[in-house]
């Protein structure tokens, strides 16, 4: 078969007509803060969309780095898909049992290995169980495929580029944490962070562009008016950041959706960058 996708949000009347194709692929990449102590793994295996695997951001990452979830090598990304059972000739859904939060990053992980076949189902499990969809417990059981992955350095940000960038400012970097932290008036979510934020770096957090009736991603043109609110030009480069790359994943989502298709997201986020004692740092 050769699915077809609508964009890179799919609805769950979509996914529900399209659930039996033999080229459709579907993940669940739910993952959830430290200190909210919850097993994405085993609600996964609890309750989940018919034919999904899990997608395990913990586990897929550099496991030479300390930092949580870095992008692992292309070969060990290639490794760990095709254990999933997904090709490059595969249509990826990946979603969330948020409605949409974690989703983004295994979407932006596939993207950055050279996998554009991948789309969020939006509102994630919740939309798919309010339609009454049904779902299945128990564990996956994917046949192997094989996925080769080829590296796109251009949708990735690292530390000695995000201090290259404090001299050339030639990206915008846009923050997708909330105020509270970007700020330095909150504390972090990690022990051992320093408060604050890169300095020149500017404030949209991530759940300003979440519907909060559905969970689902804000429309384009809503999108946009929040970027624009920020004085964000989206016809100039931007490197998102966040936390640990969680939903600065989800804001480069929604840069993509409006048009902005190679925005880089800085992997190390906050906890490379606040985990350090020779950064700079801005606090308000």
């Amino acid at each position: 078969m050769n699915t077809q996708l609508p964009g890179p949000l799919v609805s769950s009347a979509w996914l529900a007509e399209h659930l039996k194709a033999s080229d459709v692929k579907i993940m669940d990449a739910s993952w959830y803060l430290p200190g909210e102590k919850r097993n994405p793994a085993a609600e996964f295996e609890k309750t989940h969309i018919e034919g999904a695997v899990f997608f395990d951001i913990d586990g897929v990452r550099d496991p030479d780095n300390p930092l949580p979830h870095m992008l692992p090598s292309p070969k060990c990304f290639a490794e760990h898909m095709s254990r999933l059972g997904i090709s490059n000739a595969d249509v990826v859904i990946a979603y969330d049992s948020a409605g949409i939060f974690s989703a983004p990053r295994a979407w932006w992980t596939l993207r950055v290995f050279g996998h554009d076949r991948v789309a969020i189902l939006d509102g994630g499990l919740p939309a798919w169980r309010t339609a009454n969809l049904a779902t299945i417990s128990g564990p996956a059981l994917p046949v192997a495929s094989t996925f080769e992955a080829n590296f796109r350095p251009e949708l990735v940000r690292d530390l000695a580029q995000m201090l290259s960038n404090m001299e050339t400012e030639l990206e915008q970097v846009v923050d997708a944490r909330g105020h509270g932290r970007f700020v330095g008036s909150e504390p972090e979510v990690r022990p051992g962070l320093r408060s604050g934020h890169i300095p020149g770096s500017t404030n949209l957090p991530y759940s300003e562009l979440i519907d909060t009736t559905n969970q689902s991603l804000l429309p384009a043109n809503k999108i946009e008016a929040a970027l624009v609110s920020r004085g964000i030009d989206i016809k100039q480069p931007i490197v998102t950041t966040c936390g640990s790359g969680i939903s600065a994943s989800l804001l480069a989502l929604a840069l993509y959706i409006c048009g902005h298709n190679a925005v880089a997201v800085y992997d190390g986020s906050w906890t490379e960058w606040g985990g350090r004692i020779d950064t700079p740092l801005e606090s308000e």
